[in-house]
């Protein structure tokens, strides 16, 4: 089984994940960000990745740190889970529409972080909710996860509706990367031989 748990604690932060790739979705998310809650909700879901988050932080400041700490503990988890990748797809592509939203995404489990981040949206806050963060929570958890990340909004003017398209499309993306290929279930998918380095 594919599967991680992650702890991290530090003054700012108590974090604990554990994720299971092979999954249905299943999600128990609190982080006491009711929005991010949301959207970690719509990954799990949409990658059917069972996932479980508790996070305590400094919220009387801000929601930054536990944002940006809950992604470096998924990031890890994810790593974890995966282990040498072998059998995996590797890639994964989505374009997901939201109503108003349209938003690209594509990925690559290539043990290389990186992140191209082209998603404009609209307002400073949904609800309480910063969105800013969003970049903050995917550029830890692309780091971490050692993900090759591009995500892009080609359209949408709510911002509701951006955010949580680019989660579902990184979680379609996601999927498709880490599901068996049936034709190389044996094989690491590099010319390398490696994909951890």
């Amino acid at each position: 089984m594919r599967s991680a748990e992650i702890s991290r604690s530090t003054a700012e932060t108590k974090i604990s994940v554990a994720i299971n790739l092979d999954g249905s979705g299943v999600y128990d998310n609190q982080t006491g960000v009711g929005f991010f809650d949301h959207m970690l909700d719509q990954l799990s879901r949409h990658a059917l990745i069972d996932m479980t988050v508790r996070a305590t932080g400094d919220l009387h400041i801000d929601d930054h740190h536990t944002v940006e700490d809950v992604g470096i503990a998924l990031g890890k988890a994810l790593a974890k889970a995966v282990g040498d990748k072998r059998g995996i797809r590797r890639y994964g592509s989505c374009l997901l529409p939201m109503d108003d939203a349209l938003v690209r995404c594509a990925l690559d489990l290539s043990g290389r972080p990186y992140l191209v981040w082209k998603v404009d949206v609209p307002t400073a806050k949904i609800g309480a909710f910063d969105t800013e963060l969003v970049r903050e929570f995917f550029t830890a958890f692309a780091m971490q996860g050692g993900i090759t990340l591009h995500v892009e909004a080609l359209d949408g003017f709510n911002s509701h509706h951006i955010v949580e398209a680019a989660f579902k499309a990184v979680a379609q993306a996601l999927r498709m990367a880490l599901e068996p290929d049936p034709r190389k279930a044996d094989a690491i998918p590099s010319t390398k031989g490696t994909l951890s380095e």
